[in-house]
Formats: C-alpha cells, structure tokens, sequence
C-alpha cells in the first residue's frame, strides 16, 4: 500500500507573530485527527520555519525519540542535561526524551531556520534522557534509532539517478527538496512527489524512486 500525502495538505500550526512556521504531517496538538494520529512508531513530522531571534524556550518531552535534520541556517539546542550543540544542514540530531527531558531550541544566527522534526514512539517507554549529534553525515549512511526499532537513510541523488527503498514493513518518505517519481509494483503509474511531500509505504517490495532533478530525502525504515 502506496498512501501519497502533499505537503500542501498538512496542518498549519506555529506562532507567526514569534516568528514561528510550522506545517504537522500528523494530528498534532489542537489539530487533532483521529485517522491520522501515526504511521508505525512515527507519532510526529513537523517542517519548522524559524525567524532569527525566534525559537522554543525550555520544554518538557517524555516517551519519544526525536530526530531532527535542519534544511537551512542553524539550530541552537540546549537541554536540562547539559548538552549544548548547534546544528547545520547535513547533521543529524537525536534527543531519547526517555522517562523524562527538557530542551530549547532556537534561531541565534542572522538567516532564516528551516529544518525537519520527526518524534517516534520508543519500544520502552522507560530510560535515562539520551543526545546525540551526528556531524554532516553521508549520503546513503543509515542513522540507526534502537529505541524505536527504526533506521534512517539520508539520500541525495542527482537528477535521473534511481535509489532503491528498504524492503521493511514500513518505509516512510519525506522529501525535502527536490521532485521525483516512486516506480514499482504498487505504483505501476508513477507517484509524482515535490518537496514537502510525503508518502506512507507498507507492504510493497522492489519499489525506487526516479530524481528528477537533484533531491535530498528523508527515508525511514520502520518495523
């Protein structure tokens, strides 16, 4: 099963008058939608737009594993366990809230922050808060999430190159620049995706995805 959803579709949230975009994937907060509350244990993927100055004072998380990619500027992060990074494109950033974790995140530099969050169910709710950050990681390097049983694979192909999907029970696709088509079995016509959209995969095997022009995305293997 192929569930195609458009970026245009998703929930608008945020606080424009803070200086703060946010588009929800998910039911998320007062956008609450019962037949879209997860795929698997992807529970959260928000597109975050932040003005200079502008950000998350210190906030609580529990029971959630949090993996974030910044599409343009940089990312301040600060947590009640003393980590402190700023966070650039090609990073990969990882809070396990476990049994309980505070954290900030802001805007500190002069341009514009975009950058995707995706919030996963942990298999065990329990633990210590955990942080990691992965500096300008490779293409096609996975990035393995255990506490959720997930993997993430980062994949920048150029125009016309194909990238073959993870044969798991679940994929899920986000793109984040670029557009392409999803080839396949279970997508005998082309699903055509830009950026912003996403897709929902389960069950389908041998599917790849065509560039049409140079793409970076956001493929997550899920159990």
């Amino acid at each position: 099963m192929i569930d195609v959803r458009r970026g245009s579709d998703r929930y608008e949230g945020g606080d424009p008058e803070a200086g703060i975009a946010t588009r929800h994937a998910f039911s998320f907060g007062s956008h609450y939608d019962p037949d879209n509350l997860r795929f698997g244990a992807v529970v959260a993927c928000n597109e975050e737009g932040l003005a200079p100055g502008a950000g998350f004072d210190e906030h609580p998380h529990s029971h959630t594993e949090i993996v974030t990619w910044v599409v343009e500027g940089e990312l301040t992060h600060s947590d009640a366990e003393g980590a402190t990074a700023r966070v650039r494109p090609g990073d990969v950033q990882h809070l396990g809230a476990g049994s309980g974790a505070r954290h900030a995140e802001r805007n500190e530099g002069p341009a514009p922050l975009r950058f995707v969050q995706t919030w996963l169910e942990p298999l065990d709710p329990a633990g210590d808060p955990s942080y990691e950050l992965v500096r300008g990681i490779a293409d096609s390097t996975p990035y393995a999430v255990p506490a959720a049983g997930a993997v993430l694979h980062v994949r920048r192909p150029g125009a016309g190159e194909r990238v073959a999907l993870p044969a798991a029970e679940r994929v899920y696709l986000h793109v984040v620049r670029g557009d392409l088509r999803l080839d396949g079995k279970g997508a005998e016509d082309g699903e055509e995706l830009g950026p912003g959209d996403a897709a929902r995969i389960t069950g389908e095997t041998d599917l790849e995805l065509v560039a049409g022009s140079p793409c970076e995305l956001l493929i997550w293997e899920l159990p």
